[in-house]
Formats: C-alpha cells, structure tokens, sequence
C-alpha cells in the first residue's frame, strides 16, 4: 500500500496515525520531496477522475491568480497545474491494488484497510 501526501499537512498526519495505530503497513510518497508525475495523475484521473483529488477548497487554490484558474478548461490543463501545485492534490491519497482514496475517512479506512 502506498500513501501519497505532504507531512505538515494535519488531514495525511490523522490518516498516517490511524495507519501506524491499526498496524497497516504502508509506503510514503511526500509529494513536497518527490513531487507527482504526469502518469501517476494521469492514472489516478482514469481510475477516478481529476475532479475527485482537484482541491478547489484549499488555500493553494484560493491564492492562485484568477487568470490561472480561468485558464483550467481541460482535463490535461488541470493534471500539469496538479503536477506543478501538488499541494492542490486532496491529501491523503491511498493506493492499495485496485482500490484509490482521497482524504482521510476513518469508516472507509476501517473497512477496505485493516
């Protein structure tokens, strides 16, 4: 299992909490350090749609320039902000075989982690 996020970010800190307290072994990818490709959004895009991991209510989009954001018309406009902007990314993101999840959501966890 992989967990994709940022360290000082309090939602991936409850989820990382919650992993190490129910003994859920995990890989972590800080996207601060390692940043995103361009094919793992891509998949994730496939897989759920960019929409569901975009976080439009975050403080990185709010302080965007508005002409940045009126300029997101695609799907691909979107990923390579998401690419540059991973703080945009909804954190945590888990990926276990088949199975993708944004945020944190502890019933969702309990069911499909443990």
């Amino acid at each position: 299992m992989k967990v994709y996020g940022i360290t000082n970010c309090n939602t991936v800190k409850k989820a990382l909490d919650w992993l190490k307290a129910n003994n859920v072994a995990y890989e972590f990818h800080d996207f601060k350090k390692l940043g995103i490709s361009a094919e793992k959004l891509s998949e994730w895009d496939k897989k759920a749609g960019y929409e569901k991991f975009m976080n439009k209510q975050g403080l990185t989009w709010k302080q965007l320039d508005p002409a940045v954001k009126e300029s997101i018309k695609t799907k691909d406009d979107a990923l390579q902000l998401l690419q540059q902007k991973t703080s945009m990314i909804k954190r945590p993101v888990i990926e276990k075989g088949d199975l993708l999840f944004f945020g944190f959501d502890e019933g969702v966890y309990e069911k499909e982690l443990k």
